[in-house]
């Protein structure tokens, strides 16, 4: 059910239970999770994710993708969309939130913007029209860079889980108008 997305450098495809080991390990690194939750998360925590990722697609049409490498197959992090009903102020609404997160030791090589260029092609299409908003910490600099580069705009400085939280949002591209007809897209 999970679309197979590619780019330049890598895959794009559903998780595994194969997935499990390299997914826990990146979760409980304190690097990736410094701007997360602040906090490793245990191997029952990353279970429960990774048993979450899967529901996402089959009951929202929309979830979170393994990204691994095309050269040799190693996973890199995991991009996406979910609604995660988070209680924030300001409330997120309907808009699906994306997701980005990558293995420390594949920081800095620009597979972060690669992934999320890619899942954004894909949301343009899927969502037609609709907004997404992703949430960051605001001292997450390179986060915050990745999220303009795909065209994401400071909308508030809110709270999440009594933390400062930055709201960012993206407005989809809207379809191409469909060739020989007279009505709206």
């Amino acid at each position: 059910m999970t679309p197979r997305l590619e780019s330049g450098r890598l895959v794009l495809r559903g998780h595994r239970r194969e997935d499990f080991a390299e997914s826990a390990a990146m979760w409980a690194d304190p690097e990736v999770v410094r701007h997360i939750s602040g906090r490793p998360s245990s191997a029952e925590e990353s279970w429960s994710r990774l048993l979450g990722y899967a529901g996402l697609w089959s009951l929202l049409g929309f979830g979170y993708w393994v990204a691994e490498a095309k050269a040799d197959g190693r996973f890199v992090g995991e991009v996406g969309f979910a609604d995660f009903r988070r209680e924030t102020t300001p409330p997120l609404g309907e808009r699906p939130e994306a997701g980005w997160v990558l293995k420390s030791a594949e920081h800095g090589k620009g597979l972060g913007t690669e992934a999320v260029t890619c899942i954004h092609a894909w949301a343009d299409r899927a969502f037609a029209g609709k907004g997404t908003v992703c949430i960051l910490d605001p001292e997450h600099r390179a986060s915050i860079a990745l999220a303009r580069k795909v065209g994401y705009a400071e909308e508030a400085l809110g709270r999440y889980k009594g933390e400062p939280t930055l709201v960012m949002a993206r407005v989809m591209a809207r379809p191409a108008p469909r060739s020989g007809g007279a009505g709206p897209p």
